[in-house]
C-alpha cells in the first residue's frame, strides 16, 4: 500500500468508521468514551481486552452492544466455578451415519468458535478452564485430541472481571493476563453520565443499532494499521518505558526499584506501537506520536507490572508507578537520547 492511499484512504476510513460506531453505541451506552475508544483500538490492533470495574456499569451490555455495530458473530461465555475447558472450546461426539449405519465421530463446536467472544466474570471460573482461553487468543485456533480446528478471523475475546469479591475467584495468572492487549479500569459515572443513565433506563429506550463494520472490513483495516509508519525516536520512548519497569536494568529509577518485584515483558513494547498506530488513525493522522505511545501506557503496563508487598502495604498501584515513569521520561527526542540515565538504557 503506497504512502498516498494510506493518507487519504485508509485514514478517512478508519476514523469515519469511529465515529459511526460510537454514534451507535451512543443510542445504549451513556459515557465511557475512553473505554469505547481503547476497545476499539485493541480490535484494529488485532488485540484483546480484560475490563475490569464493580457490578452494574455496563461492561457486559457494551460489549454485546459493540459486537452488533461489528456485524459479528457473537457468543457470551459466563465462567462459572462449575465450567470445564470442553464448555468452551468444544468436543468430539459419535454419531451415527444413517444411511450407512456406521459411527462417526464428528466435533462440536463451542461457544469460542465466534468472532467476537464476551468472557464474562472470568475469575470466577478455575485455571484450567480459564487456560483453555490461552491457545485461542494467543494462536487463533482449538486443538481438541489431535485435530486443529482454525477460529474465526477476525477473533476477539473481550473478558471482565470483579475486582471488589475476592471469595471464590481465581485470579487470572500473569501468563494469561500477559495475552491480554489491554486492561481496561471501568470507572464510575459522572453525576451528568449517571443523571442520564437514570433518565433512559427508566423509560422505554429506542434499540436500533445498526452494523456499521463487516468482518472483511476490519480485516482490511487491520491490515492497513500495519502501514502506519513509526519513527525511530517514537519506538526508543516506547522501549525506555518498559524497559524502566524491570528491576535490576542499567537506569532504572529507584523509585521503581523500590516499588516492583517484576517487569514487562517484550510483549508491551509490541502492543503500545500497534496501539499507537491505530489511535494515530483514529485520530486522523498517519504518523504514530509519543502522546500515542503516553495515552496507551496505562492499559498497556498496569497487567504486566508485579508491585511488591511493601508498596501494596502503602497502597501503592502500578497506575502509579506509570504515571511516574511518564513524569520523567522526555518525549523530545534530544532530551531522551542526551539523557545519562537513558543512555544507559539504550546500551544495556
Amino acid at each position: 500500500m503506497t504512502n498516498n492511499n494510506l493518507d487519504h484512504q485508509a485514514v478517512d476510513r478508519l476514523k469515519s468508521a469511529r465515529e459511526k460506531i460510537i454514534s451507535e453505541l451512543s443510542q445504549i451506552i451513556v459515557g465511557q468514551e475512553h473505554v469505547i475508544e481503547q476497545i476499539l483500538i485493541s480490535i484494529f490492533a488485532r488485540g484483546h481486552c480484560l475490563l475490569e470495574g464493580v457490578p452494574g456499569l455496563a461492561k457486559t451490555l457494551m460489549i454485546s452492544t459493540l459486537a452488533r455495530t461489528l456485524d459479528l458473530s457473537f457468543s457470551r461465555i459466563q465462567f462459572t466455578p462449575d465450567l470445564m475447558p470442553a464448555d468452551i472450546t468444544g468436543t468430539e461426539i459419535i454419531e451415527e451415519n444413517k444411511s450407512t449405519g456406521a459411527r462417526e465421530r464428528r466435533f462440536m463446536e463451542g461457544p469460542i468458535f465466534s468472532s467476537v467472544i464476551l468472557a464474562d466474570e472470568i475469575n470466577r471460573t478455575p485455571p484450567k478452564t480459564q487456560a483453555a482461553l490461552l491457545e485461542a487468543m494467543q494462536e487463533r485456533q482449538v486443538t481438541v485430541g489431535r485435530v486443529r480446528h482454525p477460529l474465526s478471523d477476525p477473533f476477539f475475546v473481550l473478558a471482565t472481571q470483579n475486582p471488589i469479591e475476592q471469595e471464590g475467584t481465581y485470579p487470572l495468572p500473569e501468563a494469561q493476563q500477559d495475552r491480554f492487549m489491554f486492561k481496561i479500569y471501568v470507572e464510575y459515572p459522572t453525576f451528568d453520565e449517571e443523571f442520564e443513565i437514570a433518565r433512559k433506563t427508566t423509560q422505554k429506550m429506542a434499540d436500533d443499532v445498526k452494523p456499521v463494520l463487516t468482518g472483511d472490513d476490519i480485516i482490511a483495516l487491520q491490515e492497513v494499521v500495519r502501514d502506519v509508519p513509526i519513527s525511530d525516536h517514537v519506538i526508543r520512548y516506547a522501549l525506555s518505558l518498559v524497559r524502566q519497569t524491570r528491576i535490576g536494568g542499567q537506569g532504572v529509577p529507584e523509585y521503581v526499584q523500590e516499588m516492583v518485584s517484576w517487569g514487562a515483558g517484550p510483549r508491551a513494547v509490541q502492543f503500545l506501537i500497534l496501539g499507537g498506530k491505530a489511535r494515530a488513525l483514529l485520530y486522523g493522522r498517519t504518523h504514530v506520536s509519543t502522546d500515542d505511545i503516553a495515552a496507551l501506557a496505562y492499559p498497556v503496563l498496569r497487567h504486566r507490572m508485579v508491585i511488591n508487598f511493601a508498596a501494596e502495604s502503602d497502597g501503592i498501584r502500578t497506575d502509579d508507578v506509570i504515571k511516574h515513569l511518564l513524569k520523567i521520561t522526555p518525549t523530545k527526542e534530544d532530551e531522551l537520547t542526551n539523557d545519562a540515565r537513558f543512555q544507559k538504557i539504550f546500551a544495556s
